[in-house]
């Protein structure tokens, strides 16, 4: 050890584990408690040794702003209490602040349609997912929903699209259909269907009329084929 880290950890001895009277009626030790540590305790109990905001730049700031001194849009600071105080006040403001639009939009939500996409085992430990996390479009011209979805496994090669109006009374025509691509890039007919067969990596809305997809060749080799396709709705 140098003298410069000798006399580093004696400083740190002497600020933080000198005794404090003033803390004798206080539970706990009789010194200082390491400055940093005392912020992560999960106690209520105000820190021992507070910090010294004398020259804060943010504080300064506050005070002599007007308008921002008393904003019910910043969050009260509470120099005396630890970080875990802090985060449960935070938390609890937080929890406060997102239940009137959970409420609102909780009893504003039903159920308009009911489909079943697919049936499993109930006796397979593990669910298999077979539901790829889908994609929504609102066409606000025409008024209506457009979910993009696929399923693995028996359909790779298809996307469904599952249309809804926006006013839950109406219907529209073809509520749900599948668009299979299988080996519609093959140049003829007499192209083996397993040669070129295309399955779907992933679909978007490009816009009201459009759907892109990538696709990938299905044939497991090197340098398999991807194509990113841009196909009309209609």
């Amino acid at each position: 050890m140098t003298q410069k880290d000798i006399t580093f950890v004696a400083d740190f001895l002497t600020e933080h584990f000198n005794e404090a009277p003033d803390l004798y009626n206080r539970k706990g030790k009789y010194f200082n408690v390491e400055r940093v540590g005392q912020y992560l305790k999960d106690e209520d109990d105000d820190l021992v040794s507070p910090p010294n905001t004398e020259g804060n730049q943010w504080f300064n700031f506050l005070k002599n702003s007007t308008h921002l001194k008393e904003s019910p849009l910043l969050f009260p600071y509470y120099p005396e209490k630890s970080l875990h105080f802090v985060k449960r006040k935070m938390e609890g403001v937080i929890d406060q602040c997102l239940q009137k639009p959970a409420d609102v939009i909780g009893k504003s939500v039903h159920q308009a349609v009911c489909m079943s996409l697919y049936k499993i085992s109930k006796s397979e430990d593990s669910t298999p997912q077979l539901f790829k996390l889908p994609f929504l479009w609102n066409d606000k011209t025409s008024n209506i929903h457009y979910v993009l979805f696929t399923m693995l496994e028996n359909s790779i090669s298809k996307i469904h699209i599952l249309r809804r109006h926006t006013d839950t009374s109406r219907s529209v025509s073809n509520g749900i259909l599948a668009v299979e691509f299988g080996n519609f890039l093959n140049n003829s007919i007499s192209e083996s269907s397993d040669s070129r067969c295309y399955s779907c990596l992933d679909a978007h809305f490009y816009d009201d009329e459009t759907v892109t997809v990538v696709l990938k060749e299905s044939v497991e080799q090197e340098g398999r084929e991807r194509v990113l396709a841009q196909l009309p709705l209609s």
